[in-house]
């Protein structure tokens, strides 16, 4: 829905010399810090990376004014200085975000400065990644619809990050949801030094989304303060009555470069210059309040030396505030995880029926679901009747939980991903199980959304936790392909922030994945698809089992060789440890890993020592596989008790092909794990 037409709530006349004089303060307020900024990297103290918003103060004024902290969440982007002044941080947080102190509210100095925030205030810290907030701002707009809180979610940020994917992600799936969002555009004309014209055909970004349902647009005027918090005021207004979305147009102009490593004169001629300058939106509203003879000359000056004074002492502050502690670069990596103190090995003696992994992985989120009602799940294709996805695994679930808590996303993985971060900002108590794509293959689009969960925590210094468990059906042996059997973990585990877990049976599926749901933090839980319904993979389940992080399994017991392994060809190994020991004597160990990261390097150099000799098997490729890890560990910490170097097999360096004569010849096997076993025995 289109509206071009903003009701006229504020106007230079009708509003009271106070909130005139308020506004005012905090335009020059920003204006004097944003003036400031390139003076501290010129004298080597701080603020290294400086997005100017001169020129977008009308709209930035609206938005921080039209938050409310006890009810609305706000997402700004890097130019947000004047929102965040607005929405009510004092000069001395801008400043120690500036020179990136330990005293900085957004995170403690860990973020790029001019990323203002205070998540105590639900003015959250984003990233650097353009535009990748508003799927977070979706995702926060979603709680709040699903526990009908009475508040909307701004979300700010520039024209051209309009053309990312995953903002049209977030605009999409906001207006099929109808979640309370005000997507707010400040379109200045360019990204970095990239004109408009090269980035959509539309002159004004937000048409690019005039035939979405759901969706109102309104055009504004963000160099003009009245003509902004109409608007502003217009979209909240819109968005409580009708829980639907809204995108703002704010017409501005970049008065300075795109930032201080930006040089704006090799791409904008005088005569564009002097046109930004004229319009200049600090000294438009100067003239207004005069104009119209709501201020004197003499008042203005005494309110704008006000504002000198204070930011001055707020630069002392600034100097004198602590910087950041080097030794504290390990805190707030990851929350601590749930621990599983009913079983604290992570092993269990229970008999009983066997249960496929495919049941266990069911009744295990069944069973969390049951425990705590504000857990959540969605996915592709995961929720359509009595289909639970591709493989079944959440069958039944949406017939008993319910569409809120069990619900289809769009063919989109950003969007899945991105709006599990978003969701679990709301509330502490909220758990999310994604599946993160039907097939850990087509995760990829999804990385961006995992780079950024994965730093999160430690980015905040520990004020956020994403909640989320990310489920992927992983690896080959099913005649899949491309996009349908490759290992990623390789890939996945590079990232610190992230638990990585990926077992080999029933039992330890369901340990792992409760421990998983029950944990703060974000965990990747690996599933070996071709093990769902695999008899080798069956095991008793305890209906309370928990298996801690970091706490691998030996499967095998032995003294001349230890085989540390983990997922699909754990069954491989066993089978291979059982032939060769029956055939020629030698008594073979196999370690479950089960949890990648954290990696339980004890039990690893437990082993080692006692047979001193290594075999380390997985699916992924040899070349930078998870098992180089493995080997470089062991050759580290445990060189002395080696009699043999580490030996690393898997798949060969090739893709996984379809035909099942080409997956044979690429993938490990118990005859290639056989003939490693014998080659390392006989070293």
């Amino acid at each position: 829905m289109k509206n071009t037409a903003v009701k006229q709530k504020y106007h230079i006349k009708k509003t009271s010399k106070k909130t005139l004089a308020h506004w005012y303060r905090l335009i020059i307020r920003g204006r004097t810090w944003d003036d400031r900024a390139p003076n501290y990297l010129k004298q080597a103290i701080g603020w290294s990376y400086h997005a100017p918003a001169a020129g977008h103060e009308g709209i930035q004024l609206a938005m921080g004014q039209t938050f409310d902290r006890d009810t609305d969440h706000l997402f700004p982007y890097y130019r947000d200085l004047v929102t965040c002044v607005s929405a009510g941080l004092t000069s001395e947080e801008i400043i120690y975000n500036g020179i990136s102190k330990d005293t900085d509210v957004a995170g403690g100095g860990r973020h790029m400065s001019n990323h203002f925030a205070k998540p105590e205030w639900n003015i959250h810290n984003v990233s650097s990644n353009t535009g990748n907030h508003a799927l977070h701002a979706a995702g926060t707009a979603r709680a709040m619809k699903t526990y009908n809180h009475k508040g909307v979610v701004i979300c700010s940020q520039g024209e051209s990050s309009a053309s990312e994917g995953y903002v049209y992600e977030a605009i999409n799936g906001a207006s099929n949801e109808k979640l309370p969002v005000i997507f707010v555009i400040q379109d200045n004309g360019y990204g970095i030094s990239v004109p408009k014209k090269d980035q959509t055909a539309n002159r004004k970004v937000a048409n690019n989304f005039t035939g979405f349902k759901n969706l109102r647009i309104i055009h504004c005027n963000g160099k003009d303060v009245f003509d902004s918090m109409n608007a502003m005021a217009e979209a909240k207004e819109w968005v409580l009555e009708n829980v639907t979305p809204v995108i703002v147009q704010a017409n501005c102009v970049r008065i300075h470069s795109h930032s201080n490593s930006d040089r704006h004169e090799l791409y904008r001629d005088d005569y564009e210059l002097n046109y930004v300058a004229e319009y200049d939106p600090v000294a438009k509203f100067r003239r207004l309040l005069l104009r119209y003879d709501r201020f004197t000359e003499d008042e203005l000056v005494k309110i704008e030396e006000e504002i000198r004074a204070e930011v001055k002492e707020a630069h002392k502050k600034g100097l004198a505030a602590p910087d950041p502690d080097p030794d504290s670069i390990y805190d707030f990596v990851i929350p601590e995880p749930y621990r599983a103190e009913k079983y604290p090995e992570g092993i269990h003696n229970e008999d009983g029926p066997k249960k496929k992994m495919i049941e266990a992985i069911n009744e295990t989120l069944k069973a969390e679901f049951r425990l705590n009602p504000d857990t959540y799940i969605w996915g592709q294709d995961i929720a359509h009747k009595e289909k639970g996805g591709i493989f079944n695994v959440t069958k039944g679930m949406q017939k008993e939980f319910g569409k809120e808590r069990v619900f289809n996303a769009p063919i989109a993985e950003d969007y899945i991903l991105g709006t599990a971060n978003g969701m679990s900002r709301f509330n502490p108590k909220i758990r999310v199980v994604v599946e993160g794509a039907e097939f850990a293959d087509y995760f990829w689009p999804a990385m961006e959304q995992y780079v950024e969960i994965s730093h999160e925590y430690w980015r905040s210094k520990g004020q956020y936790s994403p909640n989320v468990t990310i489920r992927l059906a992983s690896g080959g042996y099913i005649g899949g392909g491309l996009y349908h059997s490759q290992s990623t973990e390789g890939s996945l585990t590079t990232f610190p922030g992230v638990r990585v877990v990926y077992p080999s049976f029933a039992d330890d599926a369901a340990g792992l994945l409760r421990t998983a749901i029950r944990s703060k933090g974000v965990t990747l839980f690996l599933e070996p698809k071709a093990l769902y319904n695999a008899p080798v993979a069956a095991t008793a389940v305890p209906g309370d089992f928990e298996v801690p992080f970091g706490k691998a399994r030996v499967r095998k017991e032995g003294r001349d060789l230890s085989v540390f392994t983990y997922g699909n060809t754990t069954h491989m190994c066993l089978e291979a440890a059982g032939q060769y020991e029956k055939e020629k004597g030698y008594s073979i160990e196999v370690v479950d890993l089960r949890s990648l990261s954290p990696l339980d390097k004890d039990t690893i150099l437990k082993s080692v020592r006692k047979t001193g000799k290594v075999l380390v098997v997985h699916e992924d490729k040899v070349f930078s596989g998870f098992g180089a890890e493995v080997a470089a560990f062991i050759a580290d910490e445990a060189f002395e008790y080696l009699d043999g170097p580490p030996v690393r097999l898997g798949a060969a360096f090739t893709p996984v092909g379809f035909n099942r004569i080409l997956e044979k010849a690429i993938l490990p096997n118990t005859e290639k794990i056989l003939e490693a076993i014998k080659q390392i025995i006989e070293y």
